[in-house]
């Protein structure tokens, strides 16, 4: 097994202790978890830049690492986006916010399966919309680590008070940003299909 694939899985064997450590710090409220908890996480984000330099200044390209590595990304952001909507922290992400995050990589990757199955090829486009939408997810996810409230105020709608505070706007950006890429991706595949042909309508006796 090459380094930049031991580098990998030492990342994905991360997430559950920092899944822990954001759990016993929602729990107990000891700020030396909390900073536990995001040494963890920061220690595996750089770590998928180490791999990836590994892999390419020293010629370890692998089948394995092309798998382990987005395996290993999005894990790591899946888990922190999901425990800080469930632990109790000073700021939760709004429950939406995961089912949205999750529910985009669902569609990509039953898209992903239907269009090997209709075509037998898949080109994976990524887009800056994607990018963006990752980038801005993983900035929601620091910043709510950090605690970094600057402002908590509310206002009414219909006779409705609803809190806001200045952690909703890059969960906010990030979702929009997730459901924009989201029906990217969507139109995208559908393209792929049509240009193979599976998306025309059949006589009933070519069904």
């Amino acid at each position: 097994m090459t380094t930049a694939n031991k580098v990998t899985i030492t990342r994905i064997l991360m997430i559950p202790f920092f899944v822990m450590m954001a759990i016993y710090y929602g729990r107990d409220k000891e700020d030396w978890q909390r900073w536990t908890a995001i040494a963890i996480f920061v220690i595996a984000a750089a770590s998928d830049g180490i791999d990836g330099y590994i892999a390419r200044h020293y010629n370890q390209r692998s089948k394995l690492g092309l798998i382990l590595d987005p395996i290993a990304d999005k894990g790591l952001l899946l888990a922190g986006i999901i425990t800080l909507s469930l632990s109790n922290w000073a700021y939760e992400f709004p429950l939406w916010f995961p089912v949205l995050v999750v529910a985009r990589d669902i569609v990509i990757i039953a898209g992903t399966l239907t269009l090997h199955f209709m075509n037998g090829t898949v080109h994976v486009r990524p887009s800056w919309t994607g990018k963006t939408a990752t980038a801005l997810q993983m900035i929601a996810l620091i910043l709510c680590m950090l605690q970094f409230n600057l402002f908590q105020t509310s206002f009414v709608v219909f006779e409705h008070t609803v809190p806001f505070s200045f952690l909703d706007l890059p969960v906010a950006l990030a979702a929009l940003f997730t459901l924009i890429s989201g029906i990217g991706y969507i139109a995208d595949g559908i393209s792929q299909l049509q240009h193979h042909g599976q998306a025309d309508p059949k006589a009933p006796n070519e069904v």
